[in-house]
C-alpha cells in the first residue's frame, strides 16, 4: 500500500464536489419527465430551467442561448455537425462556404469531426502553433477567405493548459463573415469566461471537469446564429437535442457552477502557488527536464513536464504504485501509442513527447501532496534512467 494517496488527474476529471453530492443527492425523488405536462414533469421542468439560468448567468449568456447535452464531446460534434449543414445549403444564406479552420492542438473529437467534415467535402486547413502552443493571430488572417464557414480554437488547451487570445481570434473571424467556436471544456470553471466579451458564437463546456456529474454537458449557442441539431426526433432543449433531459445531471451541473462561482478565485491562486513549487521542485531535483505549456498565459493548475531519457508510461505506472495519479495526455486518447499531438505540433521531438507527463492539480491538492510527488518523482526518474540502456548523452 502507497504511503500516500495523491490524485493529479484533475483535466482528465475531478470528483463530485460535497454540495453537488449533497444536491443531487435531495433531488433523486425527481423522477418526472421533463416533457410531461403533469405536476411530475413540472418539477423536473422547474430544476432544470433553474439550472439553465444559473448557468447561462456563469458565462453571461442568455438562458435560450444554453443547450443541455451529454457531454464536452457531444457539444463540439453538435458544432460542426452545423458547419457541414452549413457547406450543404441547409442555411440559404451562408452558401459556398466549404472551409472550416482549426488548429492543431484541439482535443481527439475536434480533430476526428475535422476529419469527417473532410471525408464530405469540407476543406479543413490547420493553424499551427508555437512552442508554447500558442496560435498566431496573423496566420488565421492568412487563412481566411470567404469560403471559411467556421474557425474552432480552444480556449485552454487540455494537455498542456495554454491559454489562448479567443476575443481577438473571434474578432478576425468575424471580420471575414464566418463564425467562432471554442471548445471551453478546460476554461470554464477555471478561468473568467464572459461569452459577450468573447464574441463568440458557440462554446462548449462540460460539468465533469469542474466537480460536477459525468454524463452532462454544455454548449452555448449565440442568439441568432443559425443551428443544425446534431440528434433529432425530439422536441426537447427547444427542438435543438431530442432526448429525455438528464435531470440529476442538469441539477448536478448548476450546482457545481453555483460552487465554481464561490471558490474559482481563491482556488486560482492557491493552485498556481502548488504549481510553482511542483516546478520549481523538479527543475531542482531532476536535470534534463523540459517544461512544456506557455510560462504565463497557461491554467494554474496544469503542468506539462518532460523527462529525458524514460518512458512516460513507465514514470506513470511507477507513481501510481506509489499512490499518484497523473497522465501523459489527454485521457480521450490513454489507449494510443503515438507521441502526443499536442506535443509535437509544438516542436518537442516524439522522444522526448513519449517522456511527458501532465500533473493537473484540484481543490483537495496540499502543500504535503506537492512535496511528496517531487520526492517520489526524484526518486523515480533516477531509477528508471538507471535501468535505461542508453545513456542521456547518447539520446
Amino acid at each position: 500500500m502507497a504511503d500516500q494517496q495523491v490524485y493529479l488527474d484533475h483535466n482528465a476529471t475531478t470528483p463530485l464536489h460535497p454540495q453537488v453530492k449533497t444536491a443531487m443527492t435531495e433531488a433523486m425523488e425527481v423522477f418526472g419527465n421533463p416533457s410531461s405536462l403533469h405536476q411530475f414533469g413540472r418539477q423536473a421542468r422547474k430544476l432544470i430551467e433553474q439550472a439553465r439560468n444559473d448557468i447561462a448567468f456563469f458565462i453571461n449568456a442568455g438562458t435560450e442561448e444554453i443547450i443541455f447535452v451529454g457531454s464536452g464531446s457531444e457539444a463540439n460534434n453538435t458544432v460542426f455537425n452545423f458547419s457541414f449543414c452549413q457547406a450543404t445549403h441547409c442555411t440559404a444564406h451562408h452558401q459556398g462556404r466549404m472551409e472550416i479552420i482549426t488548429t492543431r492542438i484541439e482535443h481527439p473529437c475536434v480533430l476526428e469531426s475535422s476529419k469527417c467534415m473532410c471525408d464530405r467535402g469540407i476543406n479543413v486547413d490547420y493553424l499551427d502553433v508555437d512552442r508554447y502552443g500558442k496560435i498566431a493571430i496573423g496566420q488565421l488572417e492568412e487563412k481566411l477567405s470567404d469560403k471559411t464557414v467556421m474557425v474552432s480554437v480552444m480556449m485552454a488547451n487540455n494537455e498542456i493548459g495554454t491559454i489562448q487570445d479567443i476575443k481577438a481570434a473571434a474578432a478576425v473571424a468575424h471580420a471575414r463573415g464566418a463564425y467562432f467556436h471554442t471548445d471551453a471544456v478546460q476554461a470554464v470553471g477555471k478561468i473568467f469566461v464572459d461569452v459577450k466579451e468573447l464574441g463568440v458564437d458557440f462554446l462548449s463546456f462540460s460539468a465533469h471537469k469542474i466537480y460536477g456529474p459525468k454524463g452532462v454537458g454544455a454548449l452555448f449557442v449565440k442568439k441568432g446564429v443559425p443551428f443544425c441539431p446534431f440528434i433529432r426526433g425530439g422536441h426537447q432543449e427547444r427542438g435543438r437535442r431530442a432526448g429525455t433531459e438528464n435531470t440529476l445531471g442538469i441539477i448536478g451541473f448548476a450546482k457545481a457552477i453555483e460552487m465554481r462561482k464561490k471558490e474559482m478565485a481563491e482556488e486560482t491562486v492557491r493552485l498556481g502557488k502548488l504549481k510553482e513549487m511542483l516546478r520549481e521542485g523538479l527543475l531542482k531535483n531532476i536535470p534534463q527536464v523540459q517544461l512544456n505549456g506557455h510560462p504565463k498565459d497557461c491554467l494554474a493548475s496544469t503542468l506539462n513536464v518532460s523527462f529525458a531519457g524514460v518512458e512516460g508510461e513507465a514514470i506513470l505506472l511507477y507513481l501510481d504504485l506509489a499512490g499518484i495519479a497523473v497522465s501523459t495526455g489527454s485521457a480521450c486518447s490513454s489507449g494510443s501509442l503515438d507521441p502526443s499531438h499536442v506535443l509535437l505540433a509544438t516542436g518537442t521531438t516524439p522522444e522526448l513527447a513519449h517522456s511527458s507527463i501532465r500533473m493537473s492539480l484540484g481543490r483537495q491538492t496540499t502543500q504535503e501532496d506537492i512535496n511528496y510527488v517531487i520526492t517520489k518523482m526524484t526518486e523515480i526518474i533516477e531509477k528508471l534512467r538507471g535501468m535505461s540502456t542508453v545513456s542521456l548523452h547518447e539520446r
